[in-house]
Protein backbone atom coordinates (compact mmCIF):
# COMPACT_ATOMS: atom_id res chain seq x y z
CA UNK A 1 0.00 0.00 0.00
CA UNK A 2 1.08 3.72 -0.50
CA UNK A 3 2.53 5.08 2.65
CA UNK A 4 -0.67 8.05 2.14
CA UNK A 5 -3.04 5.52 2.61
CA UNK A 6 -1.85 4.89 6.31
CA UNK A 7 -3.62 6.22 9.67
CA UNK A 8 -0.47 7.73 10.61
CA UNK A 9 -0.78 11.28 12.85
CA UNK A 10 3.04 12.14 12.77
CA UNK A 11 3.78 8.10 13.30
CA UNK A 12 6.93 7.77 11.16
CA UNK A 13 6.26 5.35 8.08
CA UNK A 14 8.00 2.54 8.75
CA UNK A 15 6.55 2.57 12.11
CA UNK A 16 3.01 3.34 10.84
CA UNK A 17 3.33 -0.06 8.42
CA UNK A 18 3.63 -1.92 11.39
CA UNK A 19 1.63 -0.62 13.91
CA UNK A 20 -1.79 -1.39 15.08
CA UNK A 21 -4.03 1.71 16.18
CA UNK A 22 -3.88 1.11 19.66
CA UNK A 23 -0.31 1.21 19.54
CA UNK A 24 -0.28 4.50 17.23
CA UNK A 25 -2.03 6.26 19.94
CA UNK A 26 0.53 4.83 22.41
CA UNK A 27 3.55 5.87 20.39
CA UNK A 28 2.02 9.09 20.05
CA UNK A 29 0.95 9.92 23.77
CA UNK A 30 4.82 8.55 24.70
CA UNK A 31 5.90 10.48 22.39
CA UNK A 32 3.93 14.17 23.94
CA UNK A 33 5.00 13.06 27.59
CA UNK A 34 8.52 12.80 26.65
CA UNK A 35 8.66 16.02 25.16
CA UNK A 36 6.97 17.67 27.50
CA UNK A 37 9.53 16.21 30.21
CA UNK A 38 12.31 17.65 27.97
CA UNK A 39 11.06 21.03 27.87
CA UNK A 40 10.10 21.30 31.48
CA UNK A 41 14.10 20.08 32.14
CA UNK A 42 15.24 22.73 29.37
CA UNK A 43 13.46 25.55 31.76
CA UNK A 44 11.41 27.48 29.05
CA UNK A 45 9.21 24.92 27.00
CA UNK A 46 5.24 25.54 28.02
CA UNK A 47 4.05 21.71 29.20
CA UNK A 48 1.89 20.44 27.13
CA UNK A 49 -1.28 18.06 27.90
CA UNK A 50 -2.92 15.70 25.83
CA UNK A 51 -6.55 14.67 27.02
CA UNK A 52 -9.30 12.34 25.07
CA UNK A 53 -12.49 13.73 23.97
CA UNK A 54 -14.25 13.40 27.02
CA UNK A 55 -11.96 15.27 29.41
CA UNK A 56 -10.69 17.93 26.93
CA UNK A 57 -10.52 20.95 28.12
CA UNK A 58 -13.72 23.63 27.71
CA UNK A 59 -11.49 26.21 26.83
CA UNK A 60 -12.27 29.94 27.84
CA UNK A 61 -15.69 31.24 27.54
CA UNK A 62 -15.46 34.85 26.37
CA UNK A 63 -18.32 36.86 27.59
CA UNK A 64 -19.87 39.66 24.88
CA UNK A 65 -18.33 38.08 22.03
CA UNK A 66 -20.58 37.26 19.36
CA UNK A 67 -19.88 33.70 18.43
CA UNK A 68 -21.67 32.45 15.45
CA UNK A 69 -22.10 28.66 15.08
CA UNK A 70 -21.80 27.08 12.01
CA UNK A 71 -20.62 23.33 10.18
CA UNK A 72 -25.01 22.31 10.83
CA UNK A 73 -25.63 18.94 9.74
CA UNK A 74 -27.58 16.36 10.29
CA UNK A 75 -28.61 12.70 11.48
CA UNK A 76 -31.12 10.51 11.48
CA UNK A 77 -30.89 8.17 15.11
CA UNK A 78 -32.08 4.64 15.62
CA UNK A 79 -35.74 5.19 14.34
CA UNK A 80 -35.95 7.62 11.03
CA UNK A 81 -39.48 8.27 11.51
CA UNK A 82 -39.30 9.85 15.18
CA UNK A 83 -35.69 11.03 15.92
CA UNK A 84 -33.62 13.56 14.19
CA UNK A 85 -29.57 14.21 15.53
CA UNK A 86 -28.32 18.17 14.93
CA UNK A 87 -25.16 18.80 15.23
CA UNK A 88 -22.90 22.10 14.69
CA UNK A 89 -19.71 23.53 15.45
CA UNK A 90 -18.34 27.04 17.49
CA UNK A 91 -15.37 28.77 17.13
CA UNK A 92 -15.40 29.09 20.77
CA UNK A 93 -16.35 27.50 24.35
CA UNK A 94 -20.18 28.59 24.69
CA UNK A 95 -22.53 28.58 27.65
CA UNK A 96 -26.43 26.58 27.16
CA UNK A 97 -26.17 25.60 23.27
CA UNK A 98 -29.48 24.47 22.56
CA UNK A 99 -32.12 23.86 19.65
CA UNK A 100 -35.22 24.69 19.26
CA UNK A 101 -37.88 22.74 16.97
CA UNK A 102 -41.35 24.23 15.95
CA UNK A 103 -43.85 23.65 12.69
CA UNK A 104 -43.07 26.82 11.47
CA UNK A 105 -40.20 30.01 11.85
CA UNK A 106 -42.97 31.72 13.80
CA UNK A 107 -43.93 28.36 15.91
CA UNK A 108 -40.58 27.35 17.52
CA UNK A 109 -40.52 25.82 20.39
CA UNK A 110 -38.64 25.57 24.09
CA UNK A 111 -34.80 25.63 24.05
CA UNK A 112 -33.46 21.21 24.13
CA UNK A 113 -30.11 21.69 25.66
CA UNK A 114 -27.57 20.30 23.75
CA UNK A 115 -24.04 18.83 24.37
CA UNK A 116 -20.38 20.09 23.72
CA UNK A 117 -17.89 17.64 22.75
CA UNK A 118 -14.72 19.51 22.74
CA UNK A 119 -11.45 18.30 21.14
CA UNK A 120 -8.31 19.73 21.95
CA UNK A 121 -5.06 18.90 20.02
CA UNK A 122 -1.34 19.77 20.30
CA UNK A 123 1.99 17.22 19.16
CA UNK A 124 4.90 19.88 18.68
CA UNK A 125 5.50 19.45 15.01
CA UNK A 126 2.90 16.97 13.79
CA UNK A 127 -0.18 18.64 15.13
CA UNK A 128 -1.12 22.73 15.98
CA UNK A 129 -2.56 23.32 18.67
CA UNK A 130 -6.39 23.31 18.36
CA UNK A 131 -9.18 23.66 20.10
CA UNK A 132 -12.53 22.54 18.48
CA UNK A 133 -16.06 22.69 20.12
CA UNK A 134 -18.64 20.37 18.41
CA UNK A 135 -22.11 20.66 19.51
CA UNK A 136 -24.99 18.16 19.42
CA UNK A 137 -28.60 17.78 20.43
CA UNK A 138 -30.72 14.79 20.52
CA UNK A 139 -34.73 15.48 18.96
CA UNK A 140 -36.99 12.90 19.45
CA UNK A 141 -40.62 12.30 19.89
CA UNK A 142 -41.26 13.85 16.56
CA UNK A 143 -44.30 12.86 14.06
CA UNK A 144 -43.61 10.31 10.67
CA UNK A 145 -43.48 12.01 7.42
CA UNK A 146 -43.45 15.80 8.80
CA UNK A 147 -41.65 18.67 8.04
CA UNK A 148 -40.07 20.44 11.42
CA UNK A 149 -38.43 24.17 11.29
CA UNK A 150 -35.20 24.79 13.64
CA UNK A 151 -32.76 26.91 15.25
CA UNK A 152 -29.09 26.77 16.72
CA UNK A 153 -28.12 28.98 19.33
CA UNK A 154 -26.15 29.72 22.73
CA UNK A 155 -26.10 31.99 25.84
CA UNK A 156 -25.39 35.80 23.68
CA UNK A 157 -26.28 33.79 20.44
CA UNK A 158 -30.53 34.19 19.80
CA UNK A 159 -30.41 33.41 16.56
CA UNK A 160 -34.47 34.67 15.98
CA UNK A 161 -33.26 37.56 17.43
CA UNK A 162 -30.06 38.06 14.68
CA UNK A 163 -31.36 38.83 11.14
CA UNK A 164 -27.82 39.16 9.93
CA UNK A 165 -26.30 35.99 11.38
CA UNK A 166 -29.72 33.85 12.53
CA UNK A 167 -30.63 31.49 10.10
CA UNK A 168 -33.68 28.86 10.40
CA UNK A 169 -33.28 25.26 8.59
CA UNK A 170 -35.92 22.76 8.35
CA UNK A 171 -35.84 18.62 7.97
CA UNK A 172 -38.58 15.85 7.13
CA UNK A 173 -38.60 12.89 9.34
CA UNK A 174 -39.08 9.29 7.76
CA UNK A 175 -42.58 8.54 6.70
CA UNK A 176 -44.79 6.09 8.52
CA UNK A 177 -43.67 2.10 7.88
CA UNK A 178 -46.42 1.57 5.65
CA UNK A 179 -46.81 -1.30 2.22
CA UNK A 180 -47.13 2.07 0.27
CA UNK A 181 -44.99 5.32 0.50
CA UNK A 182 -43.97 7.98 -1.95
CA UNK A 183 -41.16 7.61 -4.45
CA UNK A 184 -38.06 9.42 -3.06
CA UNK A 185 -34.41 9.86 -3.53
CA UNK A 186 -31.16 8.85 -1.82
CA UNK A 187 -27.45 10.05 -2.86
CA UNK A 188 -23.68 8.43 -2.35
CA UNK A 189 -20.42 9.03 -2.53
CA UNK A 190 -17.16 8.80 -0.40
CA UNK A 191 -13.59 9.93 -0.58
CA UNK A 192 -14.54 13.75 -0.57
CA UNK A 193 -12.56 15.88 0.99
CA UNK A 194 -12.55 20.13 0.60
CA UNK A 195 -12.22 21.27 -2.77
CA UNK A 196 -14.16 22.85 -5.93
CA UNK A 197 -14.99 19.63 -7.53
CA UNK A 198 -16.61 18.42 -3.68
CA UNK A 199 -18.97 21.85 -3.47
CA UNK A 200 -19.81 20.93 -7.14
CA UNK A 201 -20.80 17.58 -6.21
CA UNK A 202 -22.57 18.73 -3.63
CA UNK A 203 -24.70 21.39 -5.59
CA UNK A 204 -25.46 18.50 -8.12
CA UNK A 205 -26.73 16.44 -5.13
CA UNK A 206 -28.67 18.95 -3.71
CA UNK A 207 -30.86 19.48 -6.68
CA UNK A 208 -31.72 16.00 -6.86
CA UNK A 209 -33.79 16.37 -3.39
CA UNK A 210 -32.44 13.46 -1.45
CA UNK A 211 -34.32 12.19 1.73
CA UNK A 212 -30.75 11.60 2.89
CA UNK A 213 -27.12 10.97 1.51
CA UNK A 214 -24.65 8.45 2.57
CA UNK A 215 -21.21 9.07 3.15
CA UNK A 216 -18.91 5.96 2.47
CA UNK A 217 -15.77 6.85 4.35
CA UNK A 218 -12.61 8.93 4.25
CA UNK A 219 -14.63 12.47 4.86
CA UNK A 220 -12.49 15.46 4.77
CA UNK A 221 -8.80 14.09 4.83
CA UNK A 222 -7.53 16.03 7.88
CA UNK A 223 -4.26 13.85 7.25
CA UNK A 224 -4.01 14.41 3.93
CA UNK A 225 -1.24 12.59 2.51
CA UNK A 226 0.48 10.74 5.39
CA UNK A 227 3.91 11.06 4.10
CA UNK A 228 5.08 13.32 6.55
CA UNK A 229 5.74 16.79 4.57
CA UNK A 230 5.84 19.61 6.67
CA UNK A 231 3.13 20.97 4.30
CA UNK A 232 1.42 17.27 5.05
CA UNK A 233 1.00 17.58 8.83
CA UNK A 234 -1.94 16.81 10.43
CA UNK A 235 -4.30 19.46 9.94
CA UNK A 236 -7.38 19.61 12.68
CA UNK A 237 -8.86 22.79 11.32
CA UNK A 238 -9.55 20.79 8.01
CA UNK A 239 -12.50 19.91 9.48
CA UNK A 240 -13.72 23.29 10.05
CA UNK A 241 -13.80 23.35 6.31
CA UNK A 242 -15.50 20.16 5.59
CA UNK A 243 -18.61 21.01 7.85
CA UNK A 244 -18.86 24.93 6.37
CA UNK A 245 -18.25 22.87 2.59
CA UNK A 246 -21.57 20.75 3.47
CA UNK A 247 -23.43 23.18 5.28
CA UNK A 248 -25.82 23.91 2.94
CA UNK A 249 -27.39 20.31 2.05
CA UNK A 250 -26.28 18.62 5.27
CA UNK A 251 -28.11 21.36 7.39
CA UNK A 252 -31.59 20.17 6.01
CA UNK A 253 -30.27 16.74 4.44
CA UNK A 254 -29.38 13.72 7.17
CA UNK A 255 -25.43 12.81 6.41
CA UNK A 256 -25.12 9.48 7.17
CA UNK A 257 -21.85 8.38 7.17
CA UNK A 258 -19.10 5.88 8.14
CA UNK A 259 -15.37 5.20 8.16
CA UNK A 260 -12.67 5.14 6.06
CA UNK A 261 -8.60 5.08 6.72
CA UNK A 262 -8.24 8.19 6.86
CA UNK A 263 -10.93 8.41 9.18
CA UNK A 264 -8.84 6.66 12.06
CA UNK A 265 -6.97 9.55 13.77
CA UNK A 266 -4.67 7.69 16.80
CA UNK A 267 -4.00 10.92 18.97
CA UNK A 268 -7.61 11.27 19.76
CA UNK A 269 -8.24 7.14 21.32
CA UNK A 270 -7.08 3.99 20.69
CA UNK A 271 -9.16 2.84 18.19
CA UNK A 272 -9.01 6.14 16.33
CA UNK A 273 -12.16 7.16 16.29
CA UNK A 274 -12.12 9.19 19.37
CA UNK A 275 -12.27 12.58 16.91
CA UNK A 276 -15.18 11.37 15.00
CA UNK A 277 -17.04 10.18 17.73
CA UNK A 278 -17.12 13.67 19.01
CA UNK A 279 -17.54 15.50 15.41
CA UNK A 280 -20.62 12.94 14.39
CA UNK A 281 -24.15 11.49 15.27
CA UNK A 282 -23.96 7.62 14.95
CA UNK A 283 -27.57 5.56 15.29
CA UNK A 284 -25.70 3.78 17.72
CA UNK A 285 -28.11 0.50 17.30
CA UNK A 286 -25.19 -1.55 15.40
CA UNK A 287 -22.69 -4.00 17.83
CA UNK A 288 -21.34 -1.96 20.70
CA UNK A 289 -17.79 -2.58 19.77
CA UNK A 290 -17.76 -0.89 16.29
CA UNK A 291 -18.30 2.79 15.71
CA UNK A 292 -19.30 3.39 12.21
CA UNK A 293 -21.79 0.62 11.92
CA UNK A 294 -25.46 0.83 12.34
CA UNK A 295 -28.76 0.55 10.35
CA UNK A 296 -32.24 2.24 9.50
CA UNK A 297 -35.34 1.99 7.77
CA UNK A 298 -36.68 4.61 4.95
CA UNK A 299 -39.86 3.93 3.30
CA UNK A 300 -39.43 0.45 1.68
CA UNK A 301 -35.35 0.43 1.75
CA UNK A 302 -33.44 -0.80 4.97
CA UNK A 303 -29.94 1.02 5.07
CA UNK A 304 -27.05 -1.28 6.78
CA UNK A 305 -23.69 0.89 8.06
CA UNK A 306 -20.32 -1.02 8.06
CA UNK A 307 -16.62 -0.15 9.10
CA UNK A 308 -14.48 -2.03 6.87
CA UNK A 309 -11.10 -1.16 8.84
CA UNK A 310 -12.54 -4.08 11.02
CA UNK A 311 -11.44 -6.67 8.32
CA UNK A 312 -9.20 -5.15 5.64
CA UNK A 313 -6.57 -6.76 4.31
CA UNK A 314 -4.81 -3.91 2.32
CA UNK A 315 -4.69 -1.70 6.16
CA UNK A 316 -4.66 -3.85 8.91
CA UNK A 317 -4.40 -1.23 11.32
CA UNK A 318 -7.65 -1.81 12.71
CA UNK A 319 -7.80 -5.22 11.48
CA UNK A 320 -10.58 -7.34 14.08
CA UNK A 321 -11.02 -4.78 16.41
CA UNK A 322 -14.37 -5.83 17.17
CA UNK A 323 -13.49 -9.29 17.31
CA UNK A 324 -15.97 -10.39 15.15
CA UNK A 325 -18.82 -8.83 16.70
CA UNK A 326 -19.18 -7.04 13.64
CA UNK A 327 -19.76 -9.36 11.39
CA UNK A 328 -22.24 -10.99 13.74
CA UNK A 329 -24.29 -8.45 13.65
CA UNK A 330 -24.19 -8.13 10.19
CA UNK A 331 -25.67 -11.86 9.71
CA UNK A 332 -28.73 -11.05 12.39
CA UNK A 333 -29.28 -7.46 11.18
CA UNK A 334 -29.58 -8.41 7.49
CA UNK A 335 -31.68 -11.77 8.45
CA UNK A 336 -34.22 -9.01 10.42
CA UNK A 337 -33.89 -6.57 7.24
CA UNK A 338 -35.26 -9.56 5.47
CA UNK A 339 -37.78 -10.65 7.49
CA UNK A 340 -39.52 -7.09 7.32
CA UNK A 341 -42.66 -7.14 5.15
CA UNK A 342 -42.47 -3.77 3.86
CA UNK A 343 -38.64 -3.97 3.32
CA UNK A 344 -37.84 -4.59 -0.42
CA UNK A 345 -34.74 -3.62 -0.93
CA UNK A 346 -31.65 -3.42 1.36
CA UNK A 347 -28.73 -1.46 0.57
CA UNK A 348 -25.11 -1.67 2.23
CA UNK A 349 -22.76 0.95 2.17
CA UNK A 350 -19.06 0.70 3.89
CA UNK A 351 -15.24 1.93 2.55
CA UNK A 352 -13.26 -0.82 0.94
CA UNK A 353 -14.36 -2.27 -1.79
CA UNK A 354 -15.50 -5.82 -2.61
CA UNK A 355 -15.55 -5.40 -6.67
CA UNK A 356 -13.03 -2.44 -8.22
CA UNK A 357 -10.48 -2.28 -10.55
CA UNK A 358 -8.28 0.87 -10.19
CA UNK A 359 -4.52 0.69 -10.08
CA UNK A 360 -4.50 1.97 -6.40
CA UNK A 361 -6.63 0.22 -4.12
CA UNK A 362 -8.43 -2.40 -6.42
CA UNK A 363 -10.55 -4.88 -4.55
CA UNK A 364 -10.25 -6.11 -0.85
CA UNK A 365 -10.05 -9.84 -0.23
CA UNK A 366 -11.33 -9.42 3.02
CA UNK A 367 -14.88 -7.96 2.18
CA UNK A 368 -14.95 -10.73 -0.60
CA UNK A 369 -14.19 -13.34 1.98
CA UNK A 370 -16.51 -12.52 4.80
CA UNK A 371 -19.34 -10.51 4.12
CA UNK A 372 -19.90 -11.28 0.41
CA UNK A 373 -21.21 -14.59 1.41
CA UNK A 374 -23.80 -12.59 3.79
CA UNK A 375 -24.84 -10.43 0.70
CA UNK A 376 -25.50 -13.44 -0.93
CA UNK A 377 -27.28 -15.46 1.75
CA UNK A 378 -29.79 -12.44 2.25
CA UNK A 379 -29.91 -11.12 -1.44
CA UNK A 380 -28.95 -7.76 -0.67
CA UNK A 381 -29.65 -5.43 -3.36
CA UNK A 382 -27.46 -3.21 -3.69
CA UNK A 383 -23.75 -2.34 -2.13
CA UNK A 384 -21.89 1.10 -2.59
CA UNK A 385 -18.05 1.26 -1.55
CA UNK A 386 -15.54 4.29 -2.00
CA UNK A 387 -11.66 4.12 -1.30
CA UNK A 388 -11.10 4.10 -5.03
CA UNK A 389 -11.91 7.80 -6.20
CA UNK A 390 -13.73 6.91 -9.58
CA UNK A 391 -16.99 5.56 -10.57
CA UNK A 392 -17.31 1.97 -11.35
CA UNK A 393 -20.44 -0.26 -11.64
CA UNK A 394 -19.57 -4.38 -11.35
CA UNK A 395 -22.09 -7.06 -13.08
CA UNK A 396 -24.38 -8.23 -10.86
CA UNK A 397 -22.53 -10.49 -9.20
CA UNK A 398 -24.12 -13.92 -7.20
CA UNK A 399 -21.65 -16.27 -5.50
CA UNK A 400 -18.81 -14.73 -7.18
CA UNK A 401 -20.07 -14.93 -10.59
CA UNK A 402 -21.14 -12.22 -12.98
CA UNK A 403 -24.26 -11.44 -14.56
CA UNK A 404 -24.01 -9.25 -17.43
CA UNK A 405 -25.49 -6.04 -16.55
CA UNK A 406 -25.36 -3.40 -19.49
CA UNK A 407 -26.41 0.45 -19.31
CA UNK A 408 -30.09 0.89 -19.06
CA UNK A 409 -30.76 -3.01 -17.94
CA UNK A 410 -33.08 -4.21 -15.50
CA UNK A 411 -32.50 -6.54 -12.36
CA UNK A 412 -34.24 -9.27 -10.47
CA UNK A 413 -31.77 -9.53 -7.82
CA UNK A 414 -34.21 -12.39 -5.88
CA UNK A 415 -32.73 -14.11 -8.63
CA UNK A 416 -29.57 -12.15 -10.28
CA UNK A 417 -27.44 -11.14 -7.44
CA UNK A 418 -26.33 -7.82 -5.77
CA UNK A 419 -25.14 -4.69 -7.73
CA UNK A 420 -21.96 -3.49 -6.41
CA UNK A 421 -20.68 0.16 -6.77
CA UNK A 422 -18.00 2.20 -6.08
CA UNK A 423 -19.23 5.68 -5.78
CA UNK A 424 -15.24 7.14 -4.57
CA UNK A 425 -15.17 10.31 -6.94
CA UNK A 426 -16.53 12.64 -3.89
CA UNK A 427 -14.06 15.41 -4.12
CA UNK A 428 -10.46 14.23 -3.57
CA UNK A 429 -8.23 13.86 -5.83
CA UNK A 430 -8.48 11.28 -9.06
CA UNK A 431 -7.27 7.60 -9.47
CA UNK A 432 -6.62 5.72 -12.60
CA UNK A 433 -8.07 2.65 -14.38
CA UNK A 434 -6.00 -0.14 -15.66
CA UNK A 435 -6.29 -0.24 -19.65
CA UNK A 436 -8.54 0.51 -20.66
CA UNK A 437 -9.05 3.53 -18.87
CA UNK A 438 -12.38 4.47 -18.67
CA UNK A 439 -16.10 3.50 -20.20
CA UNK A 440 -18.94 5.45 -19.70
CA UNK A 441 -22.39 5.95 -21.47
CA UNK A 442 -22.00 2.67 -23.67
CA UNK A 443 -21.37 -0.79 -23.39
CA UNK A 444 -17.95 -1.94 -23.00
CA UNK A 445 -16.16 -3.93 -25.84
CA UNK A 446 -13.93 -6.08 -23.85
CA UNK A 447 -15.01 -8.95 -21.70
CA UNK A 448 -11.62 -9.58 -19.47
CA UNK A 449 -9.83 -6.82 -17.61
CA UNK A 450 -6.84 -6.96 -15.79
CA UNK A 451 -6.73 -5.82 -11.98
CA UNK A 452 -5.46 -7.33 -8.35
CA UNK A 453 -7.03 -8.20 -5.05
CA UNK A 454 -5.82 -7.68 -1.29
CA UNK A 455 -5.26 -11.14 0.53
CA UNK A 456 -4.95 -12.07 4.07
CA UNK A 457 -1.14 -11.15 4.40
CA UNK A 458 -1.30 -7.91 2.57
CA UNK A 459 -0.07 -8.76 -0.88
CA UNK A 460 -2.13 -8.00 -3.95
CA UNK A 461 -2.85 -11.14 -6.15
CA UNK A 462 -3.43 -10.53 -9.67
CA UNK A 463 -6.58 -11.56 -11.51
CA UNK A 464 -8.25 -11.24 -14.59
CA UNK A 465 -11.68 -9.82 -14.43
CA UNK A 466 -14.97 -10.34 -16.22
CA UNK A 467 -17.19 -8.57 -14.30
CA UNK A 468 -15.78 -4.51 -14.63
CA UNK A 469 -18.94 -3.00 -16.69
CA UNK A 470 -19.24 0.70 -16.19
CA UNK A 471 -15.94 3.14 -15.63
CA UNK A 472 -15.96 6.49 -15.39
CA UNK A 473 -12.63 8.82 -13.91
CA UNK A 474 -14.43 11.98 -13.62
CA UNK A 475 -16.00 13.64 -10.67
CA UNK A 476 -19.53 12.04 -9.67
CA UNK A 477 -22.21 10.93 -7.24
CA UNK A 478 -24.60 7.98 -7.42
CA UNK A 479 -28.16 8.78 -6.91
CA UNK A 480 -31.09 5.95 -6.03
CA UNK A 481 -34.62 6.55 -6.93
CA UNK A 482 -36.93 4.22 -5.22
CA UNK A 483 -40.18 3.89 -6.10
CA UNK A 484 -42.26 1.79 -3.81
CA UNK A 485 -45.44 -0.21 -4.65
CA UNK A 486 -48.48 -2.02 -3.45
CA UNK A 487 -47.73 -5.98 -2.41
CA UNK A 488 -47.41 -8.05 -5.22
CA UNK A 489 -46.39 -5.84 -7.51
CA UNK A 490 -43.28 -4.21 -8.91
CA UNK A 491 -40.83 -2.15 -6.65
CA UNK A 492 -38.40 -0.55 -8.48
CA UNK A 493 -34.91 1.27 -7.55
CA UNK A 494 -33.44 3.03 -10.03
CA UNK A 495 -29.40 4.04 -9.85
CA UNK A 496 -28.29 7.00 -11.66
CA UNK A 497 -24.52 7.76 -11.68
CA UNK A 498 -24.36 11.23 -12.26
CA UNK A 499 -21.15 13.93 -12.47
CA UNK A 500 -20.10 17.04 -11.16
CA UNK A 501 -21.79 19.36 -14.66
CA UNK A 502 -24.92 17.02 -13.84
CA UNK A 503 -24.58 14.39 -17.09
CA UNK A 504 -25.52 10.86 -16.52
CA UNK A 505 -23.37 8.19 -17.17
CA UNK A 506 -24.67 4.94 -15.82
CA UNK A 507 -28.25 3.55 -15.07
CA UNK A 508 -29.68 0.72 -13.83
CA UNK A 509 -33.28 -0.50 -12.54
CA UNK A 510 -33.24 -2.77 -9.76
CA UNK A 511 -36.90 -4.87 -9.68
CA UNK A 512 -38.26 -6.39 -6.60
CA UNK A 513 -41.86 -7.95 -6.02
CA UNK A 514 -43.31 -6.11 -3.19
CA UNK A 515 -44.14 -7.62 0.10
CA UNK A 516 -42.05 -10.93 -1.01
CA UNK A 517 -40.61 -10.68 2.61
CA UNK A 518 -42.20 -12.93 5.68
CA UNK A 519 -44.94 -11.55 7.53
CA UNK A 520 -43.93 -10.60 10.83
CA UNK A 521 -45.40 -8.37 13.56
CA UNK A 522 -44.46 -4.85 12.41
CA UNK A 523 -43.33 -2.25 14.47
CA UNK A 524 -43.07 1.28 13.33
CA UNK A 525 -40.70 1.89 16.57
CA UNK A 526 -38.17 -1.09 15.03
CA UNK A 527 -34.54 -0.12 13.91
Amino acid sequence: MRSGDLPRMGVPDDLAVRLSLPEQHEYLTRSLRRRTLFGAAAGGAVAVKMRSPAFARQGDFHPGRLIVPFGRHLAWGANPRTQMRIGWQVPDKVRHPYVRVGDSPAGLGDKIPAEIRPLHTEVKDVIAATDQFYVHAAIDGLEPGRTYFYVVGHHGFEPTDLAEFGRIDTFTTAPTRTRVAEPFTFTAFGDQGVSPQALHNDSRIAAQKPVFHLHAGDLCYADASGKGELDDLYNPTRWDQFLAQNEPIAATVPWMATLGNHDMEAIYSPHGYGGQLARWEFPGNGPAKAVGSYSFVYGNVGVVALDANDISFEITVNRGYTHGAQTAWLDERLKWLRAQPDVDFVVVFFHYCAYSTTVSHASDGAVRNMWVPLFDKYGVDLVINGHNHIYERADTMKAGRSTRTPIGATVHPGTDGTTYVTAGAGGRGLYEFSAPDTYAGHERGIDAVKSFVWNADGDRVDEIVPWSRVRYTGYSFLAVDVRPAHAGRTATMTLRAVTEKGAEIDRLVLARTAGDGSRLHLSDDAG
